[in-house]
């Protein structure tokens, strides 16, 4: 049984490893955005090459962070999460180190795979570790330090492009690993699920990787209208088909699909597409949007975009209580309402917009809805599965979430009639960025018809969400992790 008390020297080192390795991941989900004007000019990268630096690396952690949850539970958890850090840097070094734009991208890439094996790892060791009467609160201060990281990234990443460069942006994450990987040697125990069978499902993660990577290829290309981005396209199609298959027949499959039973765990997962795709998609162009058009520095959009990620910090728990009372249905209806309006508010947001009367008010509707929705559909994913199955809900309900984000960022440049060399013109950036924000409204407002539509009050003795403050806006949180005993 695990006796770490959090109140001990040893506690204390596990808190701070844990956070500082998924704070690393965490970041680098959000940072890159307002670096991308820079990378894009230093570089001389087209649109196409920025959108691959973003999906690149979320390809890979979307790919495979189920199987880098399996892997933990079979090999141990920490010997995961510290080849996970290390990984990670390693990618991080390649990254700011990168000559040319198909560099960056296959090392960002690389360090998705490391984010991959240390995100869901840094929760396990926390609920693997603790003694059972502080692990609740143990989790508590892992969210929220967590999420003021995510607080402060954009204003860290902003700075770092401003003065020393983009390419700090990665390599502050190998002093960082370096800190981090020793402390969890020391002082982290060794944990692992006896119950892990022998057997992973490689075939499945390779074969979701593959459908998501030719789809994406697919979308960033499809300006070039070309052969080989149809049949990219059509293989990216087969590819989500056979996986389906692979997973409905295998024994022991990553993704069981008889969990799409519940009629509840399918609806919410669709809000969560609908919700994250965008997410994914404003946060991505908001940056931009800001520096291009607005004239922001790389800090000043940074900071601008800070509101929406401490509204989150600050009332994510809160909201969370209120749909405990209220149910779910109310939250997941008017939270994507509210974020739709704060886009179309982003309409105003031209060259000469004022912070405070245009940039602003748009933020903090959207920080709004986002508080109102992001804790209810956690909550929901939870109870809308059996308590066994329910970290396995959770690592779905996640990895969906950031393949939303990755499509996104692939398909709404295509869809918004961006060029490729559009951010670099202020005035068709700003014309395409208009019509964006009016596909993110429209994708948002069938998130809230659908979860009014399907969304139903879970029992009463469901699983409920222990990550409880949140302040990423690339996934929801990612919930019970030693519960995933199927996925190895």
């Amino acid at each position: 049984m695990p006796d770490v008390r959090l109140a001990s020297p040893q506690g204390k080192w596990i808190l701070f490893t844990t956070v500082l390795g998924s704070s690393m991941a965490l970041l680098d989900s959000t940072v890159v955005n307002v670096a991308l004007p820079r990378i894009g000019r230093d570089l001389d990268a087209d649109l196409a090459a920025l959108q691959w630096t973003i999906n690149a690396y979320m390809l890979t952690l979307a790919g495979l962070i189920l199987l880098g949850g399996a892997l933990g539970d079979r090999f141990g958890r920490r010997r995961v999460f510290v080849i996970g850090v290390l990984w990670f840097a390693a990618a991080s070094l390649l990254c700011g180190i990168a000559p040319n734009a198909e560099f960056l991208i296959a090392a960002r890439a690389l360090q998705g795979v490391g984010g991959a094996l240390l995100t869901p790892g840094s929760l396990a060791i926390i609920q693997a570790s603790f003694h059972a009467d502080d692990r609740s609160r143990a989790v508590g201060l892992w969210s929220g330090f967590g999420g003021v990281g995510a607080a402060v990234g954009p204003f860290v990443g902003g700075w770092l492009v401003d003065g020393p460069g983009w390419r700090w942006v990665f390599l502050l994450n190998v002093p960082l690993a370096l800190l981090c990987a020793p402390i969890a040697v020391r002082h982290v125990p060794e944990s692992g699920d006896g119950r892990a069978h022998t057997r992973f499902d490689v075939l499945g993660a390779v074969l979701g990787a593959l459908a998501l990577a030719l789809v994406t290829y697919a979308l960033i290309e499809a300006r070039a209208g070309s052969l080989v981005v149809v049949l990219t396209a059509v293989l990216g199609v087969a590819a989500a088909v056979v996986f389906v298959l692979v997973e409905r027949r295998r024994a022991d499959p990553m993704m069981p699909t008889d969990i799409f039973a519940s009629r509840q765990f399918t609806a919410v997962n669709l809000v969560t597409l609908c919700v994250y795709a965008a997410f994914g998609g404003f946060f991505f162009l908001a940056a931009l949007q800001l520096q291009v058009v607005v004239g922001y520095s790389a800090l000043g959009a940074g900071t601008a975009l800070l509101p929406t990620t401490a509204l989150m910090l600050l009332f994510s728990a809160r909201s969370g209580a209120l749909a405990d009372r209220i149910g779910p249905r109310i939250p997941l209806t008017v939270g994507p309402l509210l974020c739709a309006a704060g886009m179309l508010l982003m309409l105003r947001v031209g060259p000469d917009a004022s912070y405070l009367a245009d940039v602003l008010p748009a933020l903090l509707v959207l920080g709004l809805g986002m508080v109102t929705l992001v804790a209810p559909l956690t909550a929901t994913v939870l109870g809308s599965v059996d308590t066994a199955r329910a970290g396995l809900a959770s690592g779905i309900n996640n990895a969906a979430a950031r393949a939303a984000g990755l499509i996104a960022v692939a398909a709404l440049p295509l869809i918004a009639g961006m060029g490729e060399e559009a951010y670099r013109s202020p005035g068709a950036f700003d014309d395409a960025f208009g019509r964006a924000m009016m596909v993110c409204a429209g994708v948002l407002v069938v998130g809230a018809v659908v979860a009014f539509a399907t969304v139903r009050t879970p029992p009463a003795d469901c699983r409920r969400p222990e990550c409880r403050t949140h302040g990423s806006v690339t996934a929801p949180p990612l919930e019970g992790v030693r519960a995933r005993k199927r996925l190895a």
